[in-house]
Order: C-alpha cells, then sequence, then structure tokens
C-alpha cells in the first residue's frame, strides 16, 4: 500500500499544480491591463428591474421666461418649412399632470435640433433629470428621432445614472396640446426602462 500511494503521490502533485496554474492563467485572461470582465454583484447591483414612469413635458418657447431657446441656425432655416438647421437647447419641466403647475417630477436638459428637409422631424438629446421620490438625483439619457406630427413618436433610452444606472429601453411621446401661435406644446412621455 505504501508503495501504490508514492506512485501516486507525483501524479497528485502534478494534477494539484496544473489546476492551479490553470486557474492563475484564466483568471489573468479576464483582464487585458485596463478592463476587467465583472459580475453586477460585484458593483453591489441586484437582479435588473423593469419600470415605467409617467409625466409630461412642457415645452415653452414663448413668454418672459422660455424653457426652450434657439441658440444656433443655418442661412437658410428660416426660409425653411421645417426650421432644418435650428438647434435649440432646452431645460424643460417635467410634471405629474399635463397642467404646467402640477407637481415638478425633474426636468428635460438638453437639445433639439431640426434635422429632416421634408418633414419636422427632431434630433431629440437630453438629460431626463429627476427630482422626486425614490429618483430624486436619477437621470436618463435619451437620443432619437421625433418626429413631431406622428400620433406616438418612440425614442430610445441609452443610458441612465443614480438609480437608473445601466439603464436601457425606450420613450414613447405623444402630444397632449399644442398652442400654434405661440410653438408651446405639452407632451405626455410614457417611459419603459430596464435598470438594476
Amino acid at each position: 500500500m505504501p508503495e501504490t500511494f508514492s506512485k501516486l503521490l507525483p501524479c497528485t502533485f502534478f494534477f494539484l499544480f496544473t489546476l492551479l496554474f490553470l486557474s492563475i492563467n484564466l483568471a489573468s485572461a479576464k483582464s487585458n491591463g485596463f478592463s476587467n470582465v465583472l459580475s453586477p454583484k460585484e458593483l453591489g447591483l441586484g437582479p435588473e428591474k423593469l419600470s415605467h414612469l409617467h409625466f409630461y413635458f412642457h415645452d415653452i418657447v414663448s413668454g418672459r421666461n422660455p424653457t426652450a431657446i434657439r441658440v444656433a441656425s443655418a442661412a437658410m432655416t428660416n426660409k425653411s418649412e421645417t426650421f432644418f438647421g435650428a438647434v435649440v437647447m432646452i431645460d424643460d419641466p417635467l410634471t405629474e399632470a399635463p397642467e404646467r403647475n402640477s407637481k415638478l417630477l425633474g426636468k428635460a436638459q438638453g437639445i433639439y435640433a431640426s434635422a429632416a428637409q421634408d418633414e419636422i422631424g427632431l434630433l431629440m438629446v437630453m438629460n431626463l433629470a429627476f427630482m422626486e421620490g425614490k429618483y430624486n438625483g436619477s437621470s436618463l439619457s435619451l437620443l432619437g428621432r421625433n418626429c413631431v406630427f406622428t400620433t406616438v413618436r418612440e425614442m430610445p433610452i441609452v443610458g441612465g445614472s443614480g438609480l437608473f444606472r445601466f439603464a436601457r429601453g425606450y420613450a414613447q411621446a405623444k402630444t397632449h396640446t399644442l398652442d400654434l401661435k405661440t410653438g408651446d406644446a405639452v407632451v405626455e412621455y410614457n417611459v419603459y426602462v430596464f435598470h438594476y
């Protein structure tokens, strides 16, 4: 029996050494010097959730205190039926109900630009910055095409911060009211987003 054990000892040692060597190499294979493969748990992230947010976006271009102002345009913008080339900076209120004085949930901050020559189609680049309830201090990033006169427009949510880290999803926008004299608009948003 001791003779059999002494023959197995080198094999066992070799097997254990090989396992150790492979595990070190596999662990180092996850890193290439500037990046690592991580588990969501390593960042303290729990299970992924799907949330639905509903609010009203107030785009106010008229009056003494507009929340949307044109900051750039092309030489042809004012001659264009679609205002092609106009760039507008926004700090639009997001409210719980369509009335302007309803509960403020956050702000839509960013830009929209007229990006189509044959229809009113906007490039929307904005952060939905929330300041109410459990989402206070969190934001969602939206980047997409908004064909204003389509009944329901869908735009992608491409990221987020705070409770919306690693967010992805989409927003549906539907015009609630549009004042053709002033250009002021209230838009209903339904946002569906996966996040941790």
